[in-house]
């Protein structure tokens, strides 16, 4: 089977900080790296170090051909991404000792996709393959639409989050990712609950407490999780690699709480390492990883 990742593509502006600066504040980084990222990027790749085919459908500019060029390296398919006017997306990431981050995301080509794309890759599609989406691009619903007359699953990680995309998106999906501040903007933006959502598995992450999975076949009940127990120190990235991890213990057919075991280890590894894309631990770091 096949995941087809309709995602951004960033360059990453790592600053490493003493503390988040307030209104006013300047303040001296201790250090600048960059490196691949964008939500979409990071999923595509988590999924692909997950084992898992992965197809990227995306957009750089004349400035990102060292981007693509990565994730080929990092076994993703790049064939469907292609290069246009606007430049390449990038994002400013601050990080502080504790290993929180703030992010500014300049969308650039992320938002330059062309629309003839989506139908030249999911041509290549079978019944059961996967298409996942992030809210970092534009066409999810036109891609959703057509993931579903091709009998694809619709996988739809609700972040950044916008009520507008939700509100469109949700009769398309079949699992939706979100962490519990976007669980409660959704509830908000709606004006729904789980049930009237219809969404047939949703999945809650709720960082170092783990989270909760609902399900159609159980009246959408909360079902916990746990995330082992480590030491942060940087946790961008660890939700897209929960994500890909999570589609792709599903797209080889693991049970739906293996995945959610399989994913939630995968990003306990990644918020002890810094970096987004290029760090992203793969198969065997995980299950050679020892917890607790």
């Amino acid at each position: 089977m096949t995941i087809f990742n309709l995602g951004s593509i960033n360059a990453d502006l790592f600053y490493a900080l003493p503390h988040m600066p307030s209104p006013g504040e300047t303040i001296a980084a201790a250090s600048l790296e960059r490196g691949l990222g964008g939500k979409g990027a990071n999923m595509s790749v988590a999924a692909a170090r997950a084992a898992s085919r992965v197809v990227h459908m995306g957009a750089v500019g004349a400035n990102g051909g060292w981007a693509v060029e990565r994730l080929l390296e990092y076994g993703v398919d790049t064939r469907h991404i292609v290069q246009v006017e606007a430049d390449t997306g990038h994002a400013i990431i601050l990080v502080d000792q504790a290993g929180e981050n703030t992010i500014i995301i300049h969308h650039g080509a992320n938002h330059a996709i062309p629309e003839d794309l989506l139908g030249r890759a999911l041509s290549e599609s079978e019944t059961g393959d996967t298409l996942l989406f992030q809210n970092e691009t534009l066409l999810q619903p036109e891609a959703a639409a057509m993931a579903r007359k091709l009998g694809m699953r619709v996988a739809y990680a609700a972040a950044p989050f916008d009520a507008e995309a939700a509100r469109a998106l949700l009769p398309l999906t079949d699992l939706l990712v979100l962490n519990e501040i976007e669980m409660e903007q959704l509830k908000s933006a709606s004006g729904q609950d789980l049930r009237e959502m219809a969404v047939p598995t949703v999945i809650v992450t709720e960082g170092a407490a783990g989270g909760r999975l609902h399900r159609v076949e159980t009246g959408w009940e909360a079902e916990r999780f746990s995330s082992p127990e480590v030491k942060a120190v940087d946790t961008t990235g660890a939700g897209d690699t929960f994500t890909g991890y999570l589609v792709a213990g599903l797209d080889r057919g693991m049970p739906l709480r293996q995945a959610v075991a399989l994913a939630s280890q995968a990003a306990a590894l990644m918020v002890t390492r810094h970096g987004t894309a290029d760090v992203i631990p793969d198969l065997r770091d995980v299950q050679d990883a020892r917890f607790g």
